[in-house]
């Protein structure tokens, strides 16, 4: 046993030296990088640079997933609250003084390469001509108008998305919005093998742009408390932020949500609330909420030890996910912030660069934090709240029938007689949003869909309608034309356009 004890010791001996040398040795190639910054440059990349340091520290820490699987909890009942019992509160009459403590961010770092588009995902046209911005500025024009308030809306923007994003906003300079913005940090790739950065000097254009990276939303505490705009939202008697992704559709400004938070029933306010709503087969790596070490927290798969991945992914024991819309306090930021007490766990995000180097990048999750705030709470929200667009597929739902767009909110048509959403899977040949657009005359009526598979070469003439489930599948070198004016109904159409009853 002593020896065993001493072999144990001189191999954490051994990789703590090992640990410390890859320290230095990313020190000197961060002020390499550093020493090429002008001077206008120097102020944001040392603290990019700084921050990037005590995240990579961290991760030469930490090893193997960051949970203990035999400590997770189901969160207490209290801890998740219905919608339906927040509803139940009703409005107070002053709403609009409520109003006026809020700002709305927007994660808006994303480009739109997943779905075949160049520049920012945020200015993909996705119903009627109009963008993800677009229907956002229009959503909170709309309850400015309505409540005579001034809630504004700020972007965290990336590196990638700032200049495209700024030049459009001009376009917004009349509406009844005030518009602000920020940029999350932009950190060096660094390589799978050396791990050391593969920049070499600050420049991040040309051949430069893959050796940087934004890192992920976690990103947004440290970003807009360094931008100085924290401050000053403070300083307007700004108290909460309703975050959500751009491209959520469903991610609206909630009145009752608001109240809740501005007046707690038990007066304890919350410093941060996480909408969550329920699993279904499609959303089981999504990253749920459990009671951990006495504290609410949010358990990522990745974090999952292998052998209770599938458990995971239960929707019986794990019911919810995370829709990643989160109300948070402006001063718990800044308190935890000015405490760097913020605590995230490190996402390893591995990648291929088109040369074929693997690089890593380190990045962190928005939602992680809540284990940090106090008296956190979930809201179990209906589905309605979250409407991702991430493919084509999505893009589809969102363009038909089964939604009507009023003052920039898509809600479910009356028309369609059951709440859920279509499962529809459109093949590779739809992937990039020029082909998708091609291939449909006009989008179908979708009413009474229940679910849509699209493989091959298939394109869609007007008016269409498709009910129950349609598959349709055209085989290699096969085209399918579905004619103008057709009703399918549970039908499967494959190779040489049979259509057959399902």
């Amino acid at each position: 046993d002593f020896s065993k004890a001493m072999s144990q010791a001189g191999t954490s001996q051994f990789q703590e030296v090992i640990r410390q040398e890859l320290e230095y040795s990313m020190k000197v190639e961060l002020d390499k990088i550093l020493a090429t910054a002008s001077s206008n440059e120097l102020e944001h990349t040392k603290k990019d640079l700084e921050g990037f340091k005590k995240l990579f520290h961290r991760f030469l820490q930490e090893k193997g997933p960051s949970v203990d699987w035999g400590k997770i909890q189901r969160p207490p009942e209290d801890s998740i609250q219905p919608y339906e019992k927040i509803k139940a509160r009703g409005l107070p009459d002053n709403i609009a003084s409520v109003l006026n403590k809020l700002v709305v961010v927007k994660l808006n770092g994303g480009l739109g390469t997943s779905m075949g588009c160049k520049g920012p995902k945020s200015l993909i046209g996705v119903r009627n001509e109009n963008t993800f911005l677009d229907l956002t500025v229009q959503q909170i024009e709309h309850l400015n108008k309505s409540y005579n308030t001034d809630v504004p809306l700020v972007l965290m923007n990336s590196f990638n998305t700032d200049d495209d994003t700024k030049k459009i906003l001009q376009k917004y300079s009349h509406s009844r919005v005030k518009i602000y913005t920020f940029n999350q940090s932009r950190y060096p790739r660094i390589n799978k093998e050396t791990l050391l950065p593969i920049a070499k000097d600050v420049s991040y254009s040309g051949e430069n742009t893959e050796c940087w990276y934004p890192p992920g939303h976690g990103d947004i505490y440290a970003s807009f408390y360094n931008s100085g705009l924290l401050d000053n939202l403070i300083g307007e008697g700004k108290e909460y932020i309703f975050v959500s992704n751009i491209d959520n559709l469903g991610a609206t400004v909630d009145l009752y949500i608001l109240n809740h938070l501005m007046n707690p029933p038990n007066g304890k306010r919350c410093e941060f609330v996480m909408e969550v709503t329920n699993k279904t087969r499609a959303d089981v790596k999504g990253g749920t909420l459990t009671q951990y070490e006495n504290k609410l927290r949010l358990v990522e798969i990745a974090q999952v030890p292998k052998a209770h991945v599938d458990e995971f992914k239960s929707v019986s024991k794990f019911k919810i996910f995370n829709t990643n819309n989160l109300w948070i306090a402006l001063s718990a930021i800044k308190r935890l912030q000015e405490k760097n007490a913020i605590d995230m766990e490190i996402i390893v995000n591995p990648k291929t660069l088109d040369g074929g180097l693997n690089v890593i990048q380190l990045e962190t999750a928005v939602g992680a934090a809540i284990k940090s705030f106090e008296n956190s709470l979930g809201i179990n929200v209906p589905r309605s709240r979250f409407l991702p667009v991430k493919t084509t597929s999505d893009l589809l739902l969102v363009m038909s029938n089964l939604y009507s767009l009023n003052a920039g909110s898509l809600t479910m048509s009356e028309k369609r007689e059951f709440p859920t959403v279509p499962l529809v899977k459109l093949g590779s040949s739809f992937t990039k949003v020029q082909d998708y657009l091609r291939r449909f005359e006009s989008i179908p009526d979708m009413l009474e869909l229940d679910h849509l598979t699209v493989s091959g070469d298939v394109t869609f003439g007007k008016n269409v309608s498709l009910k129950g489930t349609v598959i349709i599948i055209a085989n290699h070198g096969d085209r399918i034309d579905i004619p103008a004016g057709a009703l399918l109904e549970n039908k499967i159409v494959s190779g040489n356009l049979r259509i057959l009853d399902h």
